[in-house]
C-alpha cells in the first residue's frame, strides 16, 4: 500500500494553487492526484513523496486533510491494460470509491491509484491475478 493526502479545499479561484504552492515550496513532489468537487470545496486527492510533511504543512496553514491508504498498481502501457484490471476486480466482486492515474518517473510506466472499500482484500485480489502492487511511495521514482 501507499500512503496519499486528501485536503479539503474551498471551491474558489486560486485556492487550489495555493495548497500546491505549499507543497512545492517545501519541496515535496507530488507524483499523482485527483480533484474532486462537491458544491462548497473539493476533494484534492494526491501520492506525493513526503505525506506526513505534507500534512503537517497543511495543517500548520489551516487545511482539513487526513493521510489514508490507497493501492498503487503497475500498468502495461497498451490498449485494454486497465479494462483488464477492472475485469478482475468486477468478477471478485470489489467496489471501487474512486482511481485515478500517476506514472513511474523514471520510465513513464504508468500506475493506477486505486481506493475501494476494502484496500486489503482488494490489494489480495491484484496480487493473486499477478498485478504488480507497489509497497511504497519511492517506488514512483524508479
Amino acid at each position: 500500500m501507499i500512503r496519499q493526502n486528501i485536503v479539503f479545499v474551498e471551491n474558489r479561484a486560486g485556492s487550489l494553487k495555493k495548497v500546491t504552492g505549499i507543497i512545492a515550496e517545501a519541496g515535496i513532489n507530488i507524483y499523482g492526484f485527483a480533484c474532486f468537487d462537491a458544491p462548497e470545496f473539493a476533494l484534492f486527492r494526491m501520492v506525493c513523496s513526503d505525506p506526513d510533511r505534507a500534512e503537517q504543512l497543511l495543517n500548520e496553514k489551516g487545511y482539513m486533510n487526513r493521510i489514508t491508504q490507497a493501492i498503487a498498481v503497475d500498468m502495461k502501457d497498451e490498449v485494454g491494460s486497465l479494462d483488464r484490471l477492472l475485469d478482475v476486480l468486477s468478477r471478485s466482486n470489489v467496489n471501487l470509491n474512486y482511481i485515478y492515474t500517476s506514472f513511474h518517473r523514471a520510465d513513464c510506466i504508468p500506475v493506477v491509484i486505486i481506493f475501494s472499500d476494502d484496500v486489503w482484500e482488494t490489494e489480495s485480489v491484484l496480487e493473486n491475478h499477478g498485478f504488480r502492487v507497489l509497497g511504497e511511495q519511492k517506488e514512483l521514482d524508479r
